[in-house]
């Protein structure tokens, strides 16, 4: 089992964390530039060597009801792996989670356009959004507004 110092160490090797010292020695490290509002990567790493990497949106491993793994007995490559991963999976980097940022649990709809762009439609407190990747293009009160500024921009319903 690696000890504190060198899991800290190997955690910090990833520019794009933040550290964040907590109560009871445990430090947490987070990723700011999350799609999601999940922004912790490292949860309560304690000076005992236990300690939780966020998993949630991967497949290929246990987690706890609050989408954690339980790093205490990883290696040092299992742990730079899965703090690789877990920071892909919060990235902007990907459509797929650009798009899931986006959408959350409202109605959506995919338009392709003019060189293949792609709109996102989205129903959404009470008005239909438009979104050009994260950024918000147009907002309409109906759907029948929506559909008709698109259909004017060229686009069409994927």
């Amino acid at each position: 089992m690696l000890t504190f110092e060198e899991k800290i160490g190997i955690i910090e090797s990833f520019p794009q964390l933040t550290r964040n010292n907590v109560s009871l020695g445990r430090v947490n490290f987070h990723y700011d530039e999350s799609v999601f509002e999940k922004k912790t990567v490292v949860y309560h790493l304690h000076p005992n060597g236990n300690g939780f990497v966020y998993g949630g949106n991967l497949t290929n491993y246990e987690t706890n009801d609050k989408g954690f793994v339980n790093i205490r007995d990883f290696s040092e490559k299992e742990l730079k792996t899965i703090i690789h991963e877990a920071i892909q999976s919060l990235s902007p980097k990907s459509d797929v989670h650009l798009e899931m940022a986006i959408v959350g649990d409202g109605e959506e709809e995919r338009w392709i356009g003019p060189n293949n762009a792609v709109l996102l439609l989205i129903d959404e407190d009470d008005l239909w959004n438009i979104y050009d990747g994260l950024n918000l293009e147009a907002a309409f009160e109906t759907y029948e507004e929506a559909e008709q500024y698109l259909e004017e921009e060229g686009f069409k319903r994927a």
